[in-house]
This record gives C-alpha cells, structure tokens and sequence, in this order.
C-alpha cells in the first residue's frame, strides 16, 4: 500500500483567517486542542500570517502566550505557522539579527514547521529566515507563491523548486492563495516538479473559486504528499476544502488518510458553536463564503476581493469596480508580474483603483508601489520597463542587491528604545512588528 495522505489543519490560522478576519481567541482554541491531537493530522497550522496581528491589534492577547497554551496541550502533532520571509510577521524587512531571534524564539515557543514564502518568491528574501529555522532545529519549508503569467511556465516553478531544495529545505508547498491552480495544471505541476526534487511536497489552496476539490484530487493522483484542509466549519468559500470531504473522498483507497472521523466529527461540533457565535455577531462576512470563478482571470486573493469593493465605496466609485478589475492586471504586467499575495496584492490594487478613479494613469503613486519599483521589496519576476520605472520613481537608482544588504543589526536598539517595559526578548521582537500597538499594550498590562 502506498504512503498515506497527510493533512495539515488549518483552522486555528488559515481557516478562521480567511472567513472571520482572524478574530478567533486563544480561548476558543484551548477546549478542543488535545482532542484535535489525537486526529492523526501531519500538522496543526496555529500561528503565524495575521494572527499575529491580530491578537496584538484587535484581541489584546499577547501572541506569544497563544503559541506556548497552545503547545502544552500538544504533544503529539507538530505546531507550524506561516512567516513572511524578511517580513517576518510585520509589514517591511527587517534586520538579519531580527529574523533570525524571531525565528529561534518561535521554535523555542514551540513551533515544529515554519512554512516561509515571500512574495515575489525572491530566494534571498527567504535565505536567512531558512538557515534560522535548520540552526534551531526546526523543519524548514519554503514555499512557491503560485500565480498565472507569460513567464511562471512549469519550467520557472521548477527551476525555482530545484533551487529550493539546494538551499537545504525539508520541504516545499505550492501555495495556490488565490485558488487558481486549475487541476490538470497542478497534475503537471507535481509530477513535474517531483522529477527534479526528492523532499516532501505539499499542497495549499482555497476554494474560493470553486476549484479547490478538483484540484486536490488531481493533485492526490499526481503523488502530493500533504494537503491542506479545513474542519468543515470554517472550511469552504476563502477558507480551505474540508477536512471531513477529503476524509470521506479517501477512505479505503490507496491514498487513504487514516484520521480518526470520530474524533473529526466531535471537533466539527465543537466549531460550529463557535461559528454560530460568530454569525450570530456579524463577524462571518457572508462574502467570503461565495464562490468567485472570476478569480482565475483577475487572480486576486479572495479576501481581496471585499477589501476592493470596501475601497471603492469609500471613494464613491463602486459603479467603477468592473473596470478596476479590467486594470489590475494590466498594471500587475506593468509591475514586473509580481504574484499577488500580501503585500503585494494590496500595492498592485490600491495602484488600480487610483488609475481607475482619478482618469489618469499612475496621477497618483502610493508610496509602497515607488517601493516596489526601487527593489525595496526584491527582484521582480520580470524586469520593469525604463519607461514604466521613469514614470513612477523618475532618475531614482533601482536597487539590484537584496533589500535587508542596507539594514543594521536592529535588535539591541529596538531593546533600548522599548525599555522595561519589555519583560523578555519576545516583547522586543513583537515590538519590532508593530511598535506603536504593542507599547500601548505593555502600557495597559502593566497598569493593570
């Protein structure tokens, strides 16, 4: 009998990222975690993307806390969370001495697989980050941000899985984050890309267009190693195809999964109060659970999607947004075909909405385009035109080195500037991530 199937659960991170904001707490985690140890998952995915965010900015919780209650009750499947390259967590590159602690703090917390991506699937925004996670002992996994261009050909992903594999990773997973990796492509993908690497390779999408079923059972019949899935409850629309499905779909085949389903319906139950909860308050945006094909042509991330109709009402141009759609691509080719995922995805929107809106194109520049136009965010897949670099940053010099190459050492004067109020190394760092928010959280904590 073949190697099973394993599944790596998403909704403590990706599943209730996608459909509630990230607004689930560690307390609404807590009950059901030794219940969803005994399942037989390959991992739990709990930490990392927006959760860290969001505990800080909107659950008053301190992350770090929901990682370590998260590990006691633990024991036997491994912890992962997702890290944003030199990004880290936060918004902008951080110093080396800074991803590196960041990554060693959060294996010493307890993670077991930091899955690492950046966004313009630049390597050397990803090297430090990867030798961190092999140095501290973690399992390294460095992921494909999936996208449709002329240039990201099966050739492309797989010269890019050749090198990562070189840079020493355990792993890889095509991250499909918009849900447009249509199956027959990804039955060729793998195979593919099984051909030149010899590590596990997993696969992660979302629903979002319908698609993401077909594909993982296109991508089983390839050879995919690991899939990832949702509880049913937070599964499906921008979230993750459900755990139990997939269960169901394999049970007794060569590929079977071997979860324990009793196990799996006592947790669906478990979070379907607490979805409930979460209908009942308005927090389910009833958008992210429709199904949007449109998206394999404009390739925008589901939770995009609202975000763009939420720009265009406060500009007053909702009756534009057909034609926004028309643009984004338009100025993604112009970009340099960046794939679009966070931040990415937000620059390349925000640039389309104010060329829409304003009736001239690139009037208006946001500051985080000039960015992407200067290298401060890496290598674009694809050079940008003189023309186009002209136009937006005029005879400022284009970086070619890799970004963090002009950041100092930060760690030791970030621990300066937050002072005591930092009680241990994982205050810097969250301070790092988000200065302004989480100094007026270590202020409120200790007055109480």
């Amino acid at each position: 009998m073949a190697k099973k199937l394993l599944i790596t659960e998403t909704v403590l991170r990706d599943g209730h990222q996608s459909l509630i904001s990230t607004r689930l707490k560690t307390s609404e985690m807590l009950p059901i975690l030794e219940k969803m140890d005994q399942v037989g998952y390959h991992a739990l995915e709990v930490w990392g993307g927006a959760t860290f965010d969001v505990c800080v900015r909107y659950l008053n919780e301190d992350p770090w806390e929901r990682l370590r209650e998260i590990r006691k009750r633990v024991k036997n499947t491994k912890l992962q969370m997702l890290l944003r390259g030199q990004n880290l967590l936060g918004y902008r590159h951080y110093a080396d001495d800074i991803v590196e602690k960041f990554v060693q703090k959060s294996i010493e917390n307890g993670i077991d697989i930091v899955r690492i991506f950046d966004a313009l699937n630049d390597l050397r925004n990803i090297r430090v980050a990867a030798e961190s996670v092999k140095k501290y002992g973690g399992h390294c996994q460095i992921a494909i941000c999936y996208t449709i261009s002329p240039v990201h050909t099966i050739e492309y992903y797989c010269n890019l899985a050749s090198e990562i594999e070189k840079m020493g990773a355990d792993s890889i997973v095509i991250k499909d984050m918009g849900g447009i990796l249509l199956p027959e492509v990804g039955y060729n993908l793998i195979k593919e890309i099984k051909k030149v690497t010899s590590i596990p390779l997993e696969l992660h999408t979302h629903s979002t267009t319908g698609i993401g079923e077909m594909l993982y059972l296109r991508a089983i019949a390839a050879g995919i190693d690991i899939i990832d899935t949702a509880i049913s409850p937070f599964s499906g629309g921008a979230s993750q195809p459900a755990t139990e499905s997939i269960f169901y779909c394999l049970k007794g085949e060569e590929k079977d999964t071997e979860l324990n389903l009793n196990h799996l319906k006592e947790i669906a139950e478990y979070f379907k109060i607490i979805r409930k909860k979460y209908v009942d308050e308005g927090g389910l945006n009833y958008q992210a659970l429709f199904t949007e094909p449109s998206i394999i042509e404009c390739q925008l991330p589901g939770g995009m999607l609202s975000n763009l109709v939420s720009q265009l009402k406060i500009q007053d141009s909702l009756h534009r947004y057909e034609d926004v759609l028309k643009e984004i691509p338009r100025v993604r080719e112009e970009m340099g075909y960046p794939p679009l995922v966070t931040p990415l995805s937000q620059l390349i929107i925000a640039q389309s909405v104010f060329n829409v809106i304003f009736e001239e194109r690139y009037k208006i520049i946001p500051n985080e385009v000039k960015n992407l136009v200067m290298g401060l965010y890496g290598k674009t897949p694809v050079p940008i035109s003189e023309e186009m670099i002209k136009k937006i940053i005029g005879d400022k010099k284009v970086l070619l080195e890799r970004p963090a190459d002009f950041i100092l050492d930060e760690f030791e004067k970030l621990k300066m500037e937050i002072g005591d109020l930092a009680k241990k190394e994982e205050d810097v760092l969250t301070y790092a991530m988000f200065p302004e928010i989480f100094k007026k959280y270590l202020e409120n904590i200790n007055k109480e």
